[in-house]
């Protein structure tokens, strides 16, 4: 009889091995162009994983204080404004890392791919500048009305949300025009609902702020896209 000539099995195995193995290094690829395209959402996602690894080392008494201290308050920014408004957005309260992780690759990333990082950062530091000044601005008012105690200008304030918001907001105009109202009336009823409900705090007030910040800032949109057009311009 005949020998078997040695060579790839009849089953096509060696071919998919290849096939799937291409897949995955294309993966690869397109993950690491993403991340790579979107420097300043994780270079910020990159600080907040080492600050919130921070925290779980320290005890509770600790970190409490040592986040009063890094926190947007009423006292923090009458002390020392620029200092907090930055300290703030480097540091998760709750220490829960992996959301944000999520949220910052599906709406920062994709913001930072569309308006390009430095319009990106301005929306991002719009909002979360403007948030919180009108929401410590309505709590210092509801201390001066006694409808909140004095503690309340020293209370723990930070996060990444406010700019998070502003970001998701803005995002409107990137979404097709068929859609584009149906997301921004989400957006509006998502952070709009918890304003009008019982038991709602000032920082429900910055998330709103947040909101509309985002969508103020559609003259950065529109040069990007403006931009986009002058660098691709269609054939005509």
């Amino acid at each position: 009889m005949p020998r078997e000539q040695p060579g790839p099995s009849a089953d096509g195995n060696g071919s998919t091995r290849t096939t799937d193995h291409h897949h995955t290094r294309t993966r690869i690829t397109a993950v690491r162009h993403w991340i790579a395209t979107a420097p300043g959402t994780y270079v910020w996602l990159a600080v907040l994983f080492v600050t919130t690894v921070l925290l779980h080392r320290m005890s509770p008494g600790f970190e409490e204080e040592f986040l009063r201290d890094r926190s947007t308050n009423l006292h923090e920014l009458s002390q020392n404004p620029v200092r907090v408004l930055i300290t703030s957005a480097l540091w998760i309260d709750g220490g829960r890392w992996l959301p944000y992780a999520v949220l910052f690759t599906a709406f920062h990333a994709t913001a930072e791919h569309w308006l390009g990082t430095l319009r990106w950062l301005s929306v991002a530091t719009a909002a979360h500048v403007v948030a919180t000044l009108v929401s410590e601005g309505v709590l210092a008012w509801a201390i001066r009305q006694d409808h909140a105690p004095q503690s309340a200008a020293n209370t723990l304030d930070v996060g990444v949300s406010y700019a998070l918001a502003g970001v998701i907001a803005v995002l409107t105009y990137r979404v097709p025009r068929l859609w584009r109202y149906a997301y921004v009336f989400a957006v509006l009823v998502f952070y709009g609902i918890p304003l009008v409900a019982d038991g709602r705090t000032f920082t429900d007030v910055g998330h709103f702020t947040a909101v509309l910040t985002g969508l103020a800032c559609y003259p950065l949109a529109r040069s990007r896209r403006k931009a986009q057009e002058t660098e691709h311009p269609t054939a005509q």
